[in-house]
């Protein structure tokens, strides 16, 4: 059962590429589906977030999942292989507890992706391709999350990456209470951006969306109002701040929207914080004067703050996920002795049932049972002890004290003595 891991993510790959190798919620079914198709691939899960995408599978080979990947993304493989990492087995299983417990995220501690990890592993078994193997793994992983969530404080001191736009924009506008703040999307990552701009109560609020139902069930949460993506280029000069995340395959804030929004603001500066993959605003806006454009990336520095206070918990979570690796290697271990286990049970029963009906047939004919009851066991106990004694027999001079130690060992021969 070889457990492979191969993606890559914000510290192997700026968003450029990751946006070109990101997966959307509507294409992950068809994805699945094509990889468990591939010979040698049994399992598979995808992980894609703003910061990675990252494929979980049981599978042969590494190489056919990462041509795959580049097919699929109709990327050429030999300019993305520098951005990949790759883990097998226990490495895999590490990996993914600890991507589950946020000690692999730009912002370590955080905990928005345990809830994406989870969308992962419900969306392989709604394809069908969530097998005994991703499923420990998965499993386990959220089990170890919980644990060094509750036995450390690793989020405690967490700076998120909507708070770190709080933070950014803080550099820029002397308050946020005097700002007007424009969401576009109604996601998660949106809602928690909203929440932590909410706490500082600017002027307005607007959230754009595709369907004014979802950004008008924020907005009311908000206090706000609610407009749809097509009023962006008549409205988004009117925000100081704007902060998007979206699924949209391609851009939807342009340059000449956003040079066309400061000249109506009379050179005003606009703060645009754009957290998707794939962006949602071209990166030429960010050569724009008074344009303060900052991807994912950008707030890698900001996010950082504050690591040095959460160094011993680190250490702690690690030494939880070392222990937690031990397991998943032990249960490993385990599944590859079932088939001999199964094929062991299914000897011994063939040879009970044999003699079992030899002794019916005898007590038909009217034989002695108690002759008959000591018969059955002399037979059982022959053809049981059968094999180990004629592997020790014929065993050769330099086997024979290992096997008579190991078949002392499983018959448990000294605790007789």
């Amino acid at each position: 059962m070889n457990l492979v891991v191969l993606g890559l993510n914000y510290q192997t790959a700026p968003v450029a590429v990751r946006e070109r190798l990101a997966f959307n919620p509507d294409e992950m079914n068809e994805a699945l589906s094509e990889l468990v198709a591939l010979k040698g691939v049994f399992e598979a899960a995808i992980v894609s977030t703003c910061n990675r995408t990252e494929l979980y599978c049981h599978a042969r080979d590494l190489d056919t999942i990462k041509y795959w990947l580049a097919n699929n993304r109709q990327q050429d493989v030999h300019s993305i292989t520098p951005h990949l990492y790759t883990y097998q087995g226990s490495e895999a299983a590490r990996h993914a507890y600890r991507v589950a417990c946020g000690l692999d995220s730009m912002v370590v501690g955080e905990t928005q992706i345990l809830g994406q990890l989870k969308d992962a592993e419900r969306a392989a078994r709604e394809a069908g391709t969530m097998g005994t193997l991703l499923n420990a793994v998965f499993q386990r992983a959220f089990s170890t999350a919980k644990d060094v969530r509750t036995q450390t404080k690793i989020g405690a001191a967490s700076v998120s990456m909507a708070a770190a736009s709080v933070r950014l924009a803080e550099r820029i506008f002397p308050t946020i209470a005097e700002c007007k703040v424009l969401f576009i999307g109604a996601g998660e990552m949106i809602e928690l951006c909203a929440t932590h701009f909410a706490a500082q109560s600017p002027c307005k609020m607007v959230v754009a969306n595709r369907t004014l139902e979802r950004g008008q069930a924020l907005a009311h949460e908000l206090g706000g109002e609610a407009i749809l993506l097509s009023d962006l280029p008549e409205r988004i000069h009117e925000f100081d701040v704007v902060v998007t995340s979206t699924a949209a395959p391609l851009p939807i804030v342009g340059k000449g929207m956003i040079e066309r929004a400061i000249k109506q603001r009379r050179r005003r500066p606009m703060f645009i914080v754009d957290l998707a993959v794939p962006r949602d605003v071209e990166s030429e806006v960010g050569l724009l004067p008074d344009a303060y454009l900052y991807t994912v990336d950008d707030l890698a520095q900001v996010v950082q703050e504050g690591m040095a206070s959460r160094s011993a918990e680190v250490t702690s979570a690690e030494a939880m996920v070392n222990d937690k690796v031990k397991e998943f290697n032990t249960w490993l271990a385990s599944r590859a002795m079932v088939p001999t286990i199964r094929d062991l049970r299914d000897h011994a029963d063939r040879i009970a049932r044999g003699e079992v009906q030899k002794a019916q047939k005898k007590l038909a004919n009217g034989e002695d049972p108690l002759l008959v009851i000591e018969q059955l066991a002399q037979q059982m106990s022959n053809k049981f002890l059968h094999a180990p004694l004629a592997a020790l027999n014929s065993a050769p001079a330099d086997e024979q004290e290992a096997l008579v130690g190991l078949v002392r060992r499983l018959y448990r021969l000294q605790d007789i003595h």
